[in-house]
């Protein structure tokens, strides 16, 4: 059983999907529907933080395995999620669950490929993060991940996954004044690994 969330296929070139909202936190966005690989989404921040939100209904006891496709062709010089200061990547897939808890997966530019911590620098916001690649050295190249949420969240927080809510796909450089530059394929939760 799948849950495709984000779902490429027969995308029209240059227009975004009508079910996911844009959510800007800081500068301009730049996105657009591109024909590599597929179809896929292109992300470009210069100095800013944005993404695209997509609420969901999903029970991670039934489908716990969240499964994207992602390339990164820029990150934004000196990010890292660890401080404040530096907390830039070029792509992010924010898991939002019942409870306002959040998974976070991201290609970090600094932080070392598997850490597992806090993200949060806001009070009463609760955000995990889960550094699947860092650095440069797999950039240009379309990846596969795959993830078992329910799994994640039990490590971060210490019980059992509740319902997912919202699935978010974001970029941002507005910390570090850079740029950076990203795009995703399709994105689903499913109730096996495949």
């Amino acid at each position: 059983m799948a849950v495709v969330v984000l779902n490429t296929a027969g995308w029209s070139s240059g227009r975004l999907p009508a079910d996911w909202m844009i959510k800007v936190n800081h500068g301009r966005p730049e996105l657009s529907v591109c024909g590599d690989a597929g179809s896929c989404l292109h992300l470009k921040s210069v100095a800013s933080s944005f993404g695209l939100e997509h609420r969901v209904d999903v029970d991670p006891a039934q489908t716990p395995w969240l499964s994207w496709k992602w390339k990164v062709t820029r990150l934004p010089a000196g990010g890292d999620f660890r401080r404040a200061s530096s907390d830039d990547q070029a792509a992010q897939v924010l898991v939002a669950f019942e409870d306002k808890r959040i998974l976070t997966y991201i290609w970090d530019s600094t932080a070392p490929k598997g850490a597992m911590q806090s993200a949060s620098n806001i009070p009463f916001v609760h955000i995990f993060a889960v550094v699947c690649r860092s650095g440069a050295t797999e950039a240009n190249e379309w990846l596969n991940e795959l993830h078992n949420v329910a799994a994640d969240y039990e490590r971060a927080y210490g019980k059992a996954a509740p319902r997912v809510k919202g699935l978010r796909l974001q970029i941002n450089s507005q910390h570090t004044g850079t740029v950076a530059e990203s795009y995703f394929g399709e994105v689903a939760f499913r109730s096996t690994p495949q």
